[in-house]
């Protein structure tokens, strides 16, 4: 075993990032292969990659900034910078996957590292840390993964963490010893996951989420040594590789499936949450009652919450209540997921034939679509989503083709990179230049995943632009219009992107923009109500709409903060 004297610093933070993440890009592929716990979707090493991404970017974030304060050569206190330090680095680390982490086994990822970073942050005195240190670092971040799950499950990547915390506290020596300990630890139990969790040995695999923090605590080991520890010999079973083309009524091992359970949530729910931990407290019970695989993780104000529910509004409405909920996630798991216990199997499921993919302004508006089937990315004002997070969303979808709806002319140019990193993936990906919500509502009304991909794109994209789109929303500041000068404060009425009314009472600026639409004709209406909308004005315009206009018919939802007061579709 390699004696090489080393600490871990800052630099030794930074370059276990961008090993790490080199690790699971490596092994993603066959990490989502092998996931079958606690849902069979396929995404565990896409989940794990795109966590440690996160991790990484801000880490480099924080190298960056004091690299340009070198340059402009002052500080605070004077000439001159100091290198980032371990507790600089370790945090940004963890705040980086804590904002960044997926899925299930991102979010335990995230509050391990998170656990590390409190351990180590707290050691300011040298601006490194030793062997004890790392040891006592290894043992606060299982345990506090363990106490962030709401039911632990041994055989998970939880097993696997207290197995190397636990290996770690029996290594004397510097880092690299430690390090060397936690890693063959972490191999062992994750050999001996399948003997633990019945869904595992009956799909021939390991867990997952274990072989993720096998590949993360490698890349510590070759941050530590020079080294890289043999994948070959990280125990994977020789038929997982067939575990994705099993059929439903059988095993991975070719045997009969056994008695299978009821099917479990429909709905992975996952947002960041700005929240007081009184708060947080009551969050979790309500969760807890709400659905399974409960994580939360963070503190300080900051959480990232991943549950799997039915129903995907109240999960989000128990985060408003308990605080500032944002980047909402929401992945309708579909018939085709399998939900496992420890002692059902499932067959991991195939690539969908077809799925939607949309951006969506509000929590109402993202519960509606997720309804439909589509799987959603939450946009809020002043937050519109990366192609990043887009690519993300395809590959969740989990599909061979892909319907793009951006709901946003200024996010066309990012759906269009979307689009061409899915497509370099394989993904056959269409995109929909729709500009608001309620064109997209209209899209996703007419798609039939049984029609021929082309047919169903030209429906689609037919559907949304015979559909005229309006908003109502509050001026921030002054600035010219086509409708005239507007003050910070007026209500403005915008048909198609363009404001054409300003006034100062929001449901009679609604009326006339409805009026206008109108009276070039239309079928449907469509109101998508704010948060902070009147409370009588979806009552008053489809009166107005059934005393004036008695073929058209009126549909209200309910967007939730959507930054416009009010949504108007006339098709």
């Amino acid at each position: 075993m390699p004696q090489v004297p080393q600490t871990l610093d800052a630099s030794a933070v930074r370059a276990w990032c961008g090993l790490a993440l080199e690790a699971l890009g490596r092994a993603r592929e066959e990490i989502d292969a092998i996931n079958v716990y606690p849902v069979a979707d396929g995404d565990t090493g896409t989940n794990l990659y795109l966590t440690v991404e996160s991790a990484a970017a801000a880490v480099e974030a924080v190298f960056a900034a004091h690299a340009a304060m070198s340059v402009v050569g002052t500080t605070p206190d004077g000439p001159g910078i100091e290198p980032p330090t371990l507790a600089d680095a370790v945090r940004a680390m963890a705040h980086g996957a804590l904002i960044g982490a997926r899925g299930n086994s991102g979010t335990i990822l995230a509050q391990l590292l998170r656990g590390m970073a409190q351990v180590l942050a707290a050691d300011t005195g040298t601006g490194r840390t030793d062997g004890p240190g790392l040891r006592l670092a290894l043992r606060h971040a299982a345990d506090a993964a363990r106490q962030a799950v709401a039911h632990p499950v041994e055989g998970t990547v939880l097993t696997v963490a207290s197995a190397a915390a636990d290996a770690a506290s029996g290594a004397e020596g510097n880092c690299a010893v430690v390090a060397w300990a936690a890693y063959e630890g972490a191999r062992a139990a994750l050999a001996a996951t399948p003997g633990q969790l019945p869904v595992l040995e009956r799909a021939g695999v390991v867990d997952a989420g274990g072989r993720g923090l096998v590949a993360v605590l490698g890349a510590l080991v070759e941050t530590l040594t020079g080294e890289v520890p043999a994948v070959g010999a990280v125990p994977v079973l020789a038929s997982h590789a067939r575990v994705e083309g099993v059929e439903l009524g059988e095993c991975a091992d070719g045997g009969p499936a056994p008695e299978q359970e009821e099917a479990g949530p429909e709905f992975e729910v996952i947002y960041l949450l700005e929240a007081d931990d009184a708060a947080v407290a009551r969050l979790r019970d309500r969760l807890d009652a709400l659905g399974d695989s409960l994580v939360v993780v963070g503190g300080d104000g900051l959480w990232n919450v991943h549950v799997h529910v039915d129903d995907a509004g109240a999960a989000v409405e128990a985060g408003v209540e308990a605080g500032r909920p944002h980047r909402i996630r929401i992945t309708h798991f579909g018939p085709a997921d399998a939900h496992t216990t420890g002692s059902t199997v499932r067959p991991v499921r195939e690539r969908a034939q077809r799925a939607v993919v949309a951006v969506v302004p509000g929590e109402g508006l993202a519960r509606l679509y997720a309804e439909a089937g589509a799987t959603t990315v939450l946009a809020r004002p002043g937050e519109p989503p990366a192609s990043g997070e887009l690519v993300d969303a395809v590959r969740r979808a989990h599909a061979l083709e892909v319907v793009l709806l951006p709901n946003d002319a200024e996010l066309r140019h990012t759906a269009a990179a979307a689009a061409e990193q899915a497509r370099t993936e394989g993904v056959r990906v269409a995109l929909i230049p729709t500009r608001s919500a309620v064109q997209g509502i209209a899209a996703l009304a007419v798609h039939e995943p049984e029609r021929r991909f082309d047919e169903d794109v030209v429906a689609m994209t037919s559907a949304a632009g015979a559909t005229r789109y309006a908003e109502v929303e509050v001026a921030e500041r002054q600035s010219w219009t086509m409708a005239g000068i507007c003050q910070a404060g007026d209500v403005l009425g915008l048909i198609d992107g363009d404001v054409a009314v300003i006034g100062s009472d929001v449901t009679a600026i609604a009326e006339s923009v409805l009026n206008r639409m109108l009276s070039a004709g239309g079928e449907m209406v469509t109101l998508v109500l704010g948060d902070e909308a009147p409370d009588t004005i979806a009552d008053h315009l489809e009166s107005r709409v059934r005393e004036s206009y008695l073929a058209v018919d009126t549909v209200v939802y309910r967007g939730g903060r959507q930054g416009a007061l009010l949504l108007i579709g006339v098709e």
